[in-house]
Order: C-alpha cells, then sequence, then structure tokens
C-alpha cells in the first residue's frame, strides 16, 4: 500500500536533496532536530497514514456522517485514527515547546501532512480544522479563557471549527450579519446562521470550538467592523469541566460530492434551542480586539491555503501512483505494428497511456515541490537570524500563496480525471479508489479562496499594490536558477533555461503594462489567467531546480525527473504564452458582454 499512497523516496529528495532540510538545524530555533528527527517522523507518518487512515477511506465516503436532529455520529474508525494521530504527537508536532510542541519545521510536518492527505482527506481534515484554530488561538488569544480552551485543543480532547460564511455570503464575508451584543461580564452573546461549517457537530470529541465572524453592534460597515469570537459548543465549569450546552445547534448537513467523511452544518447561533444562563445567545469570547477579525483570520491564511494546495497536491499524488500500478499490471492491447500472433501488452506499453501517466508525474511532482519550497519558507521566515533575509522569505511566500493554492487545485485534479482515464471503465467504478480521489480533490478548488479570489488576491493585492516588489524577488530567483542551469554546459539545460527566460520576460512585460489600463476592474478582469500563467512559470522553475539536482545522478528516479521535465517544457510551459497574450491583448469580453447574453 506504501506505493501507491506517497512516494517516500521523492519526499526525501525534495526534503534532503533539494531543499537541504538539515541546513535548518544549524539554526537556534531547530537546533534540537537531526536527519534522524526527519526519517522518523516520514517514517511514523507513513505507518499510520497507510494503517490507521487508509483502510477507513473508502468505508467513510460510502457511510458519511448522519444527523438526526439532535447529534451527528461519524463512523468509529475515524475517531480511532484521531486519537492515535494526536497520541503520537502530529497535532502538536510543529508547535513550540511552550505549547507542548515539538518544534518540528513546518516543512517536515508539511511532508508528514501530505501522507495522511493522501490516505485519508477527509478524516485527516478534522484533526487540521483543528490545528488551524489552536494556532490561531495560540497567536492572538489572551485572558483566562484561551488556556481553559486551548489546552484540552492539544490534547485533542476538544476540536476546532472556522465558522466565517454564511448562507447568503460565501466568500463575500463583509455581507456578514451574525451579530454579537457586548455583556457585562465581558462576553458577548451571538445571534446568527453560518453556511458550509466542516466539522461544525461531531461525535469525535468532548467539545467543539467555533472560530465565529461576527458584527458587534454600530460596527463600521464591510469588512472593518467584523470581529472574530470563541464560541464552545458547551461552556466549561470553574474547573475547566464541559459543563452547560451553548445556544449553538445545526439546522442540517449538508452533502457534498467529496470529502464525504468530513461532516459538513449548517449551524445556528442564538436561537434559543439552549439557554445558557437562563437566556438564549450564544456565548462568546472576542479573540484578537475588536474590529479586528479580518486581520487576525487572514494572519492564519498562508498556511491554510497551503494546507489545500498541499491536500489536492497528496490526492494528486495518490491517483497517479495507483493508476501507475494499475497500467503496469493490466495486459490490454497489443503494440501498433505488432504481429498476429504477440500478445498483448501492459498498458504502459502503449503511447497514449505513458502520455497521461507522465502528464500526471509531472503535474503531482511539480506541485509537491512548490508546496514544500513554501513550507520551507514558513521555516525560513520563523528562524533566519538576518531581517532582509526574514523580509525577503515573506515576500516571497505572500506572492507564492495563491500560486500554491491555486495551481495544485486545477492541475492535481487534472491528474486524477487522467488517472480515471488511465483506467478506463474500471477508473469510473467505486471498485477502485481513483474516482473518489477525483471527487474529494474537487473541492480543493473552493477551499479557502476559489480561483477567482486567489487570481485577485495574487495579481491586486500581491502585485500591483507593491509596485511588483514581490514579483521581482521572485524573478530574481528565478533567473538565478536558469543561470546555474547554464553554468552546467548542457544543451538541453541551455534550452530549459532560454524557454523559462522568455516566459519570464513575457510574464514582467505583460504585469508591468497592466497598469496602463488605468481602470483597476480592466486590470483583474482577467486575473485567473494571470494567476494560470504565473502559476505554470514558477512550476516550471522548480521543475528545473529538480532538474539541476538529478542532472549528475543516475538511475531511474532522477531518469523520471529528467523526463517529467522535459515534459513539462515541451507540452506545459508553453501553454503560458497564450495566457499572457490574452492579458497583453486587453480584451473586453468579460467586461463588455452583457448578462442577458449568456
Amino acid at each position: 500500500m506504501p506505493d501507491t499512497v506517497l512516494s517516500r523516496r521523492d519526499l526525501d529528495f525534495l526534503l534532503h536533496e533539494w531543499l537541504d532540510t538539515e541546513d535548518l538545524f544549524h539554526r537556534g530555533l531547530y537546533a534540537a532536530h537531526s536527519r534522524g528527527t526527519v526519517d522518523d517522523a516520514l517514517a511514523l507518518a507513513e505507518q499510520m497514514a497507510t494503517q490507521l487512515f487508509a483502510p477507513h477511506n473508502r468505508a467513510a465516503d460510502l457511510a458519511e456522517p448522519t444527523f438526526d436532529g439532535n447529534k451527528v455520529e461519524v463512523i468509529p474508525e475515524v475517531a480511532k485514527a484521531l486519537r492515535a494521530y494526536t497520541d503520537a504527537g502530529f497535532q502538536t508536532a510543529a508547535l513550540p515547546e511552550s505549547l507542548g510542541g515539538m518544534g518540528l519545521p513546518y516543512s517536515v510536518f508539511a511532508a508528514c501532512t501530505a501522507w495522511f492527505n493522501a490516505a485519508n482527506a477527509a478524516t485527516t481534515s478534522y484533526a487540521l480544522l483543528t490545528l488551524g484554530a489552536v494556532n490561531l488561538l495560540a497567536r492572538h488569544g489572551s485572558g483566562e479563557h484561551l488556556h481553559r480552551y486551548l489546552d484540552p485543543m492539544l490534547a485533542g480532547r476538544f476540536f476546532g471549527t472556522m465558522a466565517l460564511s454564511e448562507p447568503h455570503a460565501g466568500s463575500s464575508l463583509a455581507d456578514i450579519t451574525t451579530r454579537a451584543e457586548p455583556q457585562p461580564d465581558g462576553s458577548y452573546r451571538l445571534f446568527g446562521r453560518k453556511m458550509w461549517i466542516s466539522g461544525g457537530d461531531h461525535d469525535l470529541s468532548e467539545n467543539i470550538v467555533h472560530l465565529v465572524l461576527a458584527r458587534t453592534p454600530n460596527a463600521p460597515a464591510g469588512t472593518r467592523g467584523i470581529s472574530l469570537f470563541l464560541v464552545p459548543k458547551y461552556l466549561l465549569d470553574e474547573h475547566g469541566e464541559r459543563g452547560e450546552r451553548n445556544d449553538v445547534v445545526l439546522a442540517g448537513i449538508n452533502h457534498k460530492m467529496g470529502y464525504r467523511g468530513t461532516v459538513n452544518t449548517a449551524p445556528v447561533f442564538g436561537d434559543g434551542a439552549h439557554r445558557p444562563g437562563g437566556v438564549p445567545g450564544a456565548i462568546g469570547y472576542l479573540v484578537g480586539g475588536l474590529h479586528r477579525g479580518m486581520s487576525v483570520m487572514f494572519s492564519m491564511m498562508n498556511e491554510a491555503r497551503i494546507g489545500v494546495g498541499l491536500c489536492a497536491t497528496a490526492l494528486g499524488y495518490t491517483g497517479y501512483l495507483k493508476s501507475l500500478a494499475y497500467a503496469r499490471d493490466r495486459i490490454q492491447g497489443r503494440a501498433v505494428g505488432a504481429l498476429p500472433d504477440d500478445g498483448p501488452v501492459p498498458l504502459v506499453d502503449h503511447p497514449d497511456v505513458r502520455r497521461m501517466l507522465l502528464a500526471q508525474k509531472s503535474y503531482v511532482e511539480g506541485a509537491l515541490a512548490l508546496e514544500l519550497y513554501c513550507a520551507r519558507l514558513v521555516d525560513d521566515i520563523a528562524s533566519l537570524a538576518d531581517y532582509q533575509q526574514r523580509n525577503d522569505a515573506t515576500q516571497l511566500l505572500a506572492v507564492l500563496t495563491p500560486i500554491a493554492k491555486s495551481w495544485p487545485s486545477q492541475w492535481c485534479l487534472h491528474a486524477n480525471d487522467l488517472a480515471i482515464q488511465v483506467l478506463g471503465g474500471a477508473g469510473y467504478t467505486r471498485d477502485h479508489d481513483i474516482e473518489q480521489h477525483y471527487r474529494d480533490n474537487r473541492l480543493n478548488a473552493i477551499h479557502e479562496g476559489t480561483h477567482g479570489i486567489q487570481g485577485m488576491d495574487l495579481l491586486g493585492r500581491k502585485i500591483l499594490l507593491d509596485a511588483g516588489a514581490a514579483l521581482q524577488l521572485l524573478v530574481m530567483r528565478m533567473r538565478s536558477t536558469t543561470a546555474r542551469a547554464r553554468a552546467t554546459g548542457s544543451v538541453r539545460a541551455e534550452g530549459y533555461a532560454a524557454q523559462l527566460d522568455a516566459a519570464i520576460d513575457r510574464l514582467v512585460e505583460v504585469t508591468t503594462a497592466l497598469p496602463t489600463l488605468g481602470d483597476l476592474q480592466a486590470m483583474l478582469a482577467e486575473s485567473t489567467a494571470y494567476l494560470e500563467a504565473s502559476g505554470h512559470i514558477v512550476v516550471g522553475w522548480l521543475w528545473l531546480e529538480q532538474w539541476l539536482v538529478a542532472y549528475p545522478r543516475g538511475g531511474s528516479f532522477y531518469d523520471g525527473k529528467r523526463a517529467a521535465t522535459r515534459y513539462f517544457y515541451t507540452r506545459e510551459l508553453p501553454k503560458v504564452q497564450h495566457l499572457l497574450d490574452l492579458l497583453a491583448a486587453s480584451d473586453d469580453l468579460l467586461l463588455s458582454l452583457d448578462p442577458q447574453d449568456l
């Protein structure tokens, strides 16, 4: 099973041969760790993912959580896996020792998380949702309520959620109407409805800690008036034990095409179903200061969006490995030009099947490099001593984050599509996992902001608002790689470098011209095309980085890296030209189109 869940060999290549993870252990923050720490963590993640998470992935999909109007029930294998995950230390592995964690580099934790996502994304999401809430509370929480709720979350007794969207306001958080009314004791009473909240109710933990966006009376309009509140399902008594039920219930659960093992809920706050203290209203506690809800929430967005991209990568990767194994084993069809007496051959012998497999390889291994590179930037920000180096890492992470979220969500989903195609009719049956991986992965293009939102974030906020400073830094990094490629003396490397440099030149040219349009709406109309072009250029850069590591080495693993690089440069990177030409043309089709004509 490990051979079709994820590739330990590729993780070792990326972490040690490319990113030089051992260099982190010379920095004070990570000095307690070693190569042995990394190897042990990855080995344990592989063992637990394959033995405790993967076996119930299909069962959780077929027997999705149920809601009887009072409680949500989840199949028991989920709780068992999550308990083992916490007991093994993964829930706190990347947290500092001050919070009871191991202080493991985030890049190593991300590599471990990829195993769990590939094995069972739905079960893993409960742990990652809780970890996101833990990180937010650790950074922004304060007061007596912080550790009363945080410590049980660290121990795996309480789980967490992010309750942002509402029935009428999905990504448009400026339009939320949930209200928070201040109380004499400093707490708040919340009233309102949320929607699409993953993990919003279940029987997996003693308590659920909701982080809820809401408005206080007379708050400024738009996102400037939003605050964040900690709202537990159960209040705690004076001893820190679970006490009175808070005024939080479900209107129902949503039935999804993928991630079906993760309950998706429609919570209602303050409808009077429960009356803590004898009156209606869900009791909550302010986190991070009044009207700072969006800034507090977005302080966690880099890691949340990298997390979505990592999950998309893992689902694409496991689909690739399973289709590869099938293509090697399945005997079907004869080679072109075969003699009548020649027997059938494995699927992998057919050129078009090789095309689909190599395409998947270029997407999923390129995406994994992207996610681990971004995770390494998180480590650099936390551990580098030099201010300018930390600042550079911060800028790079900011400009790469929309790409790290969206590129794998688009192209690793396409990898899943190709994996189904490799299996043919078997691919769309439930006899094989691949159709589930596709359904699960389709949600990642929506989680933590759609492609359109990521495109506007990249172009509007990360590029245009800072006059392209972050892009210039990224370009310098990519130019450094093309210079190293030319220095090898390899004709093939020279060709890759020339092709990548040309794409970079065109990206810079188009980006520089966009402000001349003079209108923000016109500049952002094709921001998704900008995101896709930038993503392909970045992944092309990272493939050249991998090629440089593989260049002097022999063996099938490195031959595979060279083949995937060649595929990406001959079949994928040329797509950038059309996207950038579209941006350069200032085509007003999307702005001038009458909606009635659709």
